[in-house]
């Protein structure tokens, strides 16, 4: 049985750059940025080998009362002057959910780019997908198109992040398992490779603006979820259009492995996947969330 992994009070949480220094811990309220990077001087310390799980994650509890404590005296700077980097900085396991919304899944169907020719396979019998590691950046760090000669496209989702070690955890108890919500950007090459080969390229999961604890979340099953392509709208959606919904998600990836602590998964992306190209400016966008916007080189 899962626990509950939310934490009171809400609160949204990022990891920036500023002048005083890089990997500092941010608390967000409304446009500023607080440093309460001493709340980590809180964390427990441990030798090599270290235990698995995002460490602020998984000590968030612990955590809360000393950032609340110091975002009345902590350094204050205006969003504009910090460059953010990906909120969760060590997820063990970035999880994708392939063709989850039922509009995405018709137009994959539908278009030949997408699909590559084969069948476009329905979740409940492809499963999920594991993204390298190596591939999470943050807002800051933009996305660097590896492969210029042929098609990278965008797929903005509503991330949920893992805040316990969960095992074979029941749909109904799954939501429990969640300590908290960003926003991503699955980017994806087109070609005949496998799916997790073509979609774990440096910088093709792109995370952020910060992460929002699940006490901010008023219902998980109706995040509004849209991105922009330089100003222009490309995809819109929420996640009650989910074919398979979080929980039902965190269920199924737990079949297969051990969630641990800052775990990702990426629940899937609407209909209007699109290629994207050098120059470009990309914002995700969910009024429960933030806005993750980030550019193309």
């Amino acid at each position: 049985m899962a626990r509950d992994a939310s934490v009171e009070p809400g609160m949204k949480l990022c990891r920036f750059d500023g002048k005083f220094g890089d990997d500092c811990l941010g608390l967000v309220m409304d446009d500023q940025v607080i440093d309460v990077s001493r709340a980590l001087d809180s964390l427990p310390a441990h030798r090599w080998a270290y235990p698995p799980g995002d460490p602020v994650i998984a000590n968030l509890n612990q955590l809360a009362p000393r950032i609340m404590e110091l975002a009345g005296g902590g350094t204050r700077h205006q969003l504009q002057d910090v460059a953010l980097r990906a909120p969760i900085a060590n997820p063990g396991k970035i999880i994708g959910a392939p063709v989850n919304y039922r509009a995405h899944k018709q137009e994959a169907d539908d278009d030949v780019a997408l699909h590559q020719g084969g069948k476009v396979m329905p979740i409940d019998e492809i499963g999920l997908f594991l993204k390298a590691t190596s591939a999470l950046a943050g807002p800051a760090d933009g996305i660097r198109l590896r492969f210029p000669d042929r098609r990278s496209d965008h797929e903005g989702e509503v991330v949920a992040v893992i805040g316990q070690t969960v095992n074979q955890v029941a749909v109904k108890e799954a939501m429990a398992a969640v300590a908290g919500y960003t926003l991503g950007l699955d980017m994806t090459v087109r070609g005949k490779e496998d799916r997790s080969f073509r979609k774990s390229c440096d910088t093709y999961a792109v995370t952020g603006p910060w992460f929002v604890t699940a006490a901010e979340i008023a219902d998980p099953g109706a995040i509004i979820v849209e991105t922009r392509v330089n100003g222009e709208v490309r995809q819109q959606g929420d996640t009650s259009q989910l074919i398979r919904s979080i929980a039902e998600l965190i269920a199924m990836a737990s079949q297969f492995y051990t969630l641990h602590p800052g775990d990702l998964i990426m629940t899937g992306t609407p209909a209007g996947v699109g290629p994207v190209a050098p120059g470009d400016v990309i914002e995700v966008i969910s009024p429960a969330i933030g806005t993750l916007r980030t550019a193309v080189s």
